[in-house]
């Protein structure tokens, strides 16, 4: 094959969300993307990521460091190796919004060049149709009520939460009215201390719920130690970054690596949750991010995979994830005013890849 050069680059789009998406944390009308293209002359692989102020990212921080990384390593590469190519990348920035954006688009694009999709190449099953869950928007119990009515068909609600102990209770009560059958899963965004979850645990549990996710502060979650909960416990914010997984080798997503770093940093996870949610944002990419799903599963601890506010581009590498998770929160798309043409598949409960084309796939 001929040696092509490689141009890189990043720009930032803004998706209108349907209504107001409220977390614990605040706000928001609108999902704003940053989109990495990598164009070999031939070829066009894309991949999406959602700068997240939590993490201290902005729109224009995830750009520049895209485009630094393009100035820098990819100008004048061969396309041909693009192992090589994610090997760099993990090594070049850290786990976040900007290497995701990078990591995907190289995958999407191998998978073009090789004419082979991308599960393939990542040595994973082709992804089947899998249940999501729908997220609740925090409000107050009525609104929630009405909207878990709304939505009493679906078998997983996700429902935000964090404004208060006792308040939560009534959300969580008014929830479970407007949809009796549907698994739920809490998710407080950090909005919680210690009492307020020894206060709002016990009621979630007799109203069935299946798991609460991220109660405390990431930084004060060492108060989780020893706490024996009445409902599963999810990390998400204190599950952030690749636990090491920057060091290992890019040549095959599941391949083995130095573990001695990330096995301790999951360890202490392992001591506080049961299940860990883990984000292509959050770990860097699907490189990094197949690596901490096997590394997750090794440890005895459960796999959720979840997403940012954003359209199926970003959603579709986190399919390859999905088969084998204990939840799966892909539903981004669903929350926009409307979404990329040809994008994924949600039909009822689930969500799959469309049957041709799209991300990850050979053009």
């Amino acid at each position: 094959m001929t040696a092509r050069r490689v141009t890189l680059t990043a720009k930032a789009e803004s998706w209108p969300i349907a209504g107001t998406f409220n977390i614990a944390r605040g706000a928001k009308t609108q999902a704003d993307v940053v989109v990495a293209t990598v164009n070999d002359g031939a070829f066009t692989g894309q991949g999406e990521c959602v700068p997240y102020p939590r993490y201290g990212e902005t729109v224009g921080g995830v750009v520049e460091e895209i485009e630094a990384f393009a100035a820098g390593l990819v100008a004048g590469a061969e396309v041909t190796d693009a192992a090589r190519l994610r090997g760099a990348l993990l090594q070049a920035l850290p786990a976040g919004a900007a290497r995701n954006a990078v990591d995907c688009a190289l995958w999407d694009l191998q998978a073009k060049q090789s004419g082979r999709p991308v599960w393939e190449l990542a040595g994973v099953p082709a992804p089947p149709p899998v249940v999501t869950a729908y997220t609740l928007s925090l409000g107050s119990p009525a609104a929630m009520g009405e909207a878990a009515r709304r939505h009493a068909g679906r078998r997983l609600l996700k429902v935000k939460l964090g404004g208060g102990p006792q308040d939560d209770i009534e959300r969580l009560r008014a929830v479970r009215r407007g949809a009796p059958a549907a698994r739920l899963i809490v998710d407080a965004n950090e909005g919680w201390s210690m009492r307020d979850l020894r206060v709002v645990a016990p009621a979630a549990a007799e109203l069935g719920v299946a798991l609460i996710e991220q109660p405390l502060p990431a930084a004060a979650d060492d108060a989780l130690i020893g706490y024996q909960s009445p409902v599963p416990l999810g990390a998400d914010e204190s599950c952030h970054g690749d636990f090491g997984l920057a060091a290992r080798s890019a040549d095959a997503a599941g391949g083995a690596a130095d573990a001695a770093g990330r096995s301790a940093g999951l360890a202490t996870l392992a001591a506080k949750y049961a299940v860990l949610n883990v984000k292509l944002d959050k770990a860097g990419g699907l490189t990094s991010a197949l690596a901490l799903a096997a590394q997750a599963r090794s440890h005895g601890v459960g796999v959720m995979i979840g997403c940012m506010v954003a359209t199926s581009l970003a959603m579709a590498p986190a399919l390859l994830l999905a088969d084998g998770a204990r939840f799966v929160d892909l539903d981004g798309p669903l929350l926009l005013a409307q979404d990329r043409p040809e994008g994924l598949v949600y039909a009822g409960q689930t969500v799959a890849l469309p049957p041709r084309g799209g991300w990850g796939r050979p053009e």
